[in-house]
């Protein structure tokens, strides 16, 4: 009875917790919108809200700001909740979108996209103006997903030959990821100083190439994934009894982990493509939400997609608030935060045993 009690308790405190992020994440939000290097006030951006302000006013917060923040928490939840689902299906607490070589393949097409096709040794050279021209965004998107998707079809097609055993699927995404980097690399020697500049900008993660239809994409890519996610949550609870014990209870684990694994990595591979590479909010998250609330995907789940929207709202917010001007790539912001954060949950304690 007292066992039920608890439960019961710890449940309440969990739901609490959901609605206290999400009040967080809504207030973080807010706040984003308003921080910025142009002297517009917080009463001009209520004003603007409420349909008021200037041309130029409006054309800040609705064009430039309201996508970037939008895309923050999208890509944000995004990446944290696919960096729990890897998690959970290859039993691994490194596993994320960028050690499953995701990110790794998007940038290796993104760098064809601009060093082979826009403003690299082909056609263009050291023209400018011909870049301009060349250099289509969502080709270079386009050329991103393509190559983030590869490399899981790849994995996956890896790992049904051999059996589809977790220690595989991560091991072939490090090699995989390996190639796409060298082959990356290649392509940088050969590129000429514009090529290089624009391939080396586009691979920071940056929020501020995000648009309304970037966003709507995300959207949609993210939510498909979540809906999907929760509506198996008792089959993944059942997962970290174990592969036999979930197989007993009538799950078939290795159809189970390649759905996952495809869709926390198409997730992964719309929102780099549009954003660039976002690192460490795949694995700090879901870490922290497991921390706070042990394993049960009921609560994990909602819980790690606002913790990632949190966090890559803060990121942003610190990005532009240091640049000084321009936006510092929020990337890199999120690899401060999360390498130190990292260091001390390893050394912190223990790792918690699955509840």
């Amino acid at each position: 009875m007292d066992s039920l009690k608890t439960l019961q308790k710890k449940n309440r405190r969990n739901q609490s917790l959901i609605v206290w992020m999400l009040i967080a994440v809504l207030a973080m939000g807010l706040l984003c919108l308003f921080v910025g290097v142009s002297n517009m006030g917080f009463s001009d951006g209520v004003n603007v809200l409420l349909g008021g302000g200037t041309n130029a006013q409006k054309r800040i917060l609705l064009n430039i700001r309201l996508p970037r923040v939008l895309a923050a928490i999208i890509a944000g939840a995004g990446l944290s909740v696919a960096g729990l689902m890897m998690q959970t299906c290859l039993s691994n607490a490194m596993a994320s979108p960028s050690t499953l070589g995701v990110s790794n393949g998007a940038v290796f097409g993104a760098n064809l996209s601009i060093i082979a096709f826009a403003g690299g040794f082909l056609s263009t050279g050291n023209n400018l103006s011909a870049f301009d021209v060349g250099a289509n965004p969502y080709a270079t998107s386009a050329l991103a997903f393509v190559f983030a998707t590869a490399s899981v079809l790849l994995i996956l097609g890896l790992c049904t030959v051999r059996s589809f055993s977790p220690n595989v699927v991560v091991l072939s995404g490090m090699a995989i990821g390996a190639v796409w980097t060298a082959l990356t690399t290649i392509l940088q020697f050969y590129a000429t100083d514009v090529g290089l500049s624009a391939a080396v900008v586009w691979s920071f993660g940056d929020l501020g190439r995000a648009t309304y239809e970037t966003d709507i994409l995300m959207a949609v890519a993210v939510s498909v994934g979540f809906v999907f996610f929760y509506t198996m949550r008792w089959k993944y609870n059942a997962l970290l009894a174990g592969e036999a014990t979930a197989k007993t209870m009538g799950v078939n684990v290795s159809g189970l982990r390649f759905v996952t694994l495809l869709l926390s990595s198409v997730i992964t591979a719309v929102c780099v493509s549009f954003l660039g590479v976002i690192g460490f909010v795949g694995i700090i998250c879901p870490h922290v939400t497991k921390k706070l609330l042990g394993h049960d995907h009921r609560f994990t789940l909602p819980v790690s997609c606002l913790m990632g929207s949190l966090l890559l709202l803060l990121a942003d917010t610190a990005s532009r608030s240091l640049g000084g001007g321009s936006a510092l790539p929020v990337g890199a912001i999120t690899s401060l935060l999360g390498a130190p954060f990292f260091i001390a949950i390893i050394f912190g304690k223990k790792e918690g045993h699955h509840h």
